[in-house]
């Protein structure tokens, strides 16, 4: 699973030059795109509002409860 960015982001832009992939762009909030991140977590370390997280794992073909 990719990390994405919460809607809690800033928009501050530091998580851009520490992702070694490229994987993120410019938004409101930022964007991760899945294709090209890796996992490294490079984002979380530097984010000030924790707003990278680990992407939730898609659940297919369960029944909640």
């Amino acid at each position: 699973m990719a990390y994405h960015i919460l809607e809690d982001c800033i928009s501050c832009g530091v998580c851009m030059p520490e992702c070694p992939e490229g994987a993120i762009s410019e938004g409101s909030p930022y964007i991760i795109d899945p294709k090209l991140c890796t996992e490294c977590g490079a984002c979380a370390e530097v984010c000030p509002v924790d707003a990278c997280r680990p992407a939730p794992k898609k659940t297919i073909g369960t029944t909640p409860g």
